[in-house]
């Protein structure tokens, strides 16, 4: 064996945009998930305490052990999220988290009731997601069309607007001089055809 395998904290770390997008997406997400679960439980076990505090009046809650188990969603439900998790773009990932916590937040859920409000969520975003990606598909679909129009390409070649032409006449010119202006529109610019 050589010294190298030995000192292996001397290599380079793995880089970890060498994974997969969509699997850090996953897996970030999921622990979100696991944490807000575990947090849920937290609270959900503090106002076990306090709803005992107010019923006893005396607070024994430095003798309550917890058990270590704690909620867990089934392998089969767990598949299912991270399923719609795969459908989650990188670049929605910050946003979805952020609505997670603000929903679990507002409605202070039980332990059993964050994989729901998750799931909702994961929903909500994928429809999001699927209402931008139609509306760009639409949008580019108008932009191609509006290059190939004809009367737009035939009117450009045809006539050009000439807003400070110099021999332009105004209304404040004929009135200094006295004279009664055209029956022109004053406010529009002047066309002329190109020759």
């Amino acid at each position: 064996m050589s010294l190298a395998s030995w000192f292996r904290w001397n290599e380079p770390p793995h880089r970890i945009s060498q994974r997969n997008p969509t699997e850090m997406v996953v897996e970030t997400l999921m622990m979100e998930l696991s944490w807000q679960i575990k947090q849920a439980e937290k609270q959900q076990r503090e106002r076990e305490n306090e709803y005992r505090k107010i019923k006893t009046g005396v607070d024994y809650g430095w003798l309550v052990s917890y058990p270590k188990q704690s909620y867990d969603i089934s392998p089969g439900e767990r598949l299912q999220l991270e399923d719609m998790c795969t459908k989650i773009h990188p670049s929605y990932c910050g946003p979805v988290i952020l609505r997670f916590r603000q929903v679990v937040a507002e409605y202070e859920p039980e332990a059993q009731e964050v994989s729901r409000l998750f799931r909702s969520v994961l929903q909500e975003a994928a429809e999001k997601i699927k209402e931008e990606e139609e509306a760009k598909k639409l949008a580019k679909q108008w932009n191609t069309k509006n290059r190939t129009s004809l009367s737009l390409t035939t009117f450009k070649s045809r006539s050009r607007i000439s807003p400070f032409i110099s021999d332009i006449k105004t209304i404040s010119e004929d009135v200094e001089r006295g004279t009664q202006p055209n029956r022109r529109v004053w406010s529009m610019p002047e066309f002329r055809n190109t020759k």
